[in-house]
């Protein structure tokens, strides 16, 4: 059996306008990211025939799904990329690359700032997980996001899967798991 992973195409508004944002503009910023178009790439399959494709059902996975594969895709928010919330409301302005570090290790630490705590990640791609074997296809391609496929290749490690090492996914690039 294949899993293979890819992260979405690079995203057309990947940075904010400002270096400098207070958490309500990091926060307007997050919306216009999860709506922003994508700058179409290629994407080497390896020449497997995947039997099925699924998506997050955020537009820019979506779109690449679209783009690197003709048959059905299954669109689902368990393929979500995890939520980041700023981690507090008080008007300072930080550079926006430190908030994103502080963001991220707020959610690793559960801080209450963040809503999708680390464990419910886990359990929402353990769920897909169990449903994508359920199906029974053979090589299955999955159309993601950066931070839940760090978590997916734990996963499919701990199930019996080898594949490459993910710390910080390419955009559009495949990373296969065999079983």
């Amino acid at each position: 059996m294949k899993i293979g992973l890819v992260r979405h195409f690079k995203v057309k508004n990947a940075v904010p306008e400002k270096t400098w944002v207070t958490p309500a503009e990091l926060s307007k910023w997050f919306e216009e990211y999860d709506l922003s178009d994508i700058e179409e790439g290629e994407t080497d399959l390896n020449n497997v025939e995947w039997d099925t494709c699924y998506s997050s059902d955020l537009s820019r996975a979506e779109k690449t799904a679209y783009a690197i594969y003709k048959g059905e895709i299954i669109k689902t928010d368990k393929l979500r990329e995890v939520k980041a919330y700023p981690i507090t409301q008080a008007n300072i302005k930080l550079p926006y690359q430190l908030w994103a570090v502080f963001v991220r290790l707020a959610w690793l630490c559960n801080h209450p700032s963040q809503m999708d705590s680390v464990k419910a990640v886990r359990e929402r791609i353990n769920y897909f997980l169990d449903e994508v074997f359920s199906a029974g296809n053979e090589h299955v391609l999955i159309v993601s996001h950066g931070a839940l496929m760090i978590f997916m290749r734990k996963e499919l490690l701990k199930r019996g899967f080898k594949g490459p090492k993910i710390s910080h996914p390419k955009n559009g690039m495949l990373y296969v798991f065999e079983k």
